[in-house]
């Protein structure tokens, strides 16, 4: 029954907007296209991240209809081309390594994306007790903590990806340069300096010469902090739009588009 209605409420939101059922059907079929490519391949890893991105393509609509709130199309759309661009175009098609800025753009999108249904969450809330007054620096501090606090968490996701499935989602990089304690002679916690390194050669217990590398390789930290980083510029970002909305709610047209409405609240308007 569940079902049903899901099907029948999905084809009544696909007459009132087509423009993003549009895109969302086209996103669908790249990605099934990519699926079909991948089990032709025999690469079942990534066959297997297609069909999960095809569920997370669905999930907005999934949210809507079980939770009864109204996602805004603009949201909804970025949220797919998100979907889509981490999953496909970067994991499967390599944009991260062919583009550098690739990982950082969609880090800082989904810092900014985190704040806007942070900020959604506690909005709704403050519609609906109209006895709890929360002023709009609350609001925009909740808000900013609930996408930061994501973006910690998507990371100890990728480390444990890294250390327990051997992934490299914290995408290594050479280094010229590395300040640490751990070779002070002393042990005397002071900083040894080492710089301009040219490569580095990797052994074995045995002796035996396993890679020569170009610099030395460091394994995550520089990416996660940089993901860390954006994260919090998007997510200040999106709340200065925020603090402007709450002062001029009739005004603001920028923030109203990845604000989420509550369907019972707009019905009985």
């Amino acid at each position: 029954m569940r079902y049903k209605n899901f099907i029948k409420e999905f084809k009544s939101e696909y007459k009132k907007d087509k423009l993003k059922f549009s895109i969302y059907f086209i996103l669908r079929g790249l990605v099934i296209l990519c699926l079909i490519l991948q089990l032709l391949k025999g690469e079942f890893e990534n066959a297997a991240l297609c069909f999960l991105s095809l569920i997370l393509l669905l999930l907005p609509f999934f949210i809507e209809h079980s939770f009864k709130i109204d996602l805004p199309n603009t949201l909804e759309i970025i949220i797919m081309i998100f979907v889509f661009s981490a999953e496909i175009l970067g994991e499967i098609n390599n944009f991260y390594g062919i583009i550098p800025f690739w990982d950082t753009m969609l880090h800082t999108l989904n810092g900014f994306l985190m704040a806007a249904i942070g900020f959604s969450l506690f909005d709704l809330l403050n519609d609906k007790l109209k006895s709890i007054e929360l002023s709009p620096i609350f609001l925009c501090l909740f808000s900013f903590c609930f996408s930061m606090m994501i973006g910690v968490v998507w990371e100890f996701f990728e480390y444990g990806m890294d250390k327990f499935i051997h992934f490299d989602m914290q995408k290594d990089e050479y280094i010229t340069d590395i300040y640490t304690v751990k070779i002070d002679p002393k042990q005397n916690n002071n900083v040894i300096s080492i710089n301009d390194i040219d490569y580095t050669i990797l052994y074995d217990k045995n002796g035996k010469e396993l890679a020569r590398l170009d610099g030395y390789l460091d394994i995550g930290l520089n990416d996660t902090m940089e993901d860390l980083i954006v994260n919090f510029i998007g997510a200040i970002t999106f709340n200065v739009f925020g603090f402007i909305y709450l002062k001029n709610r009739d005004k603001d047209r920028i923030v109203k588009n990845f604000i989420i409405k509550n369907k019972k609240i707009e019905s009985d308007v």
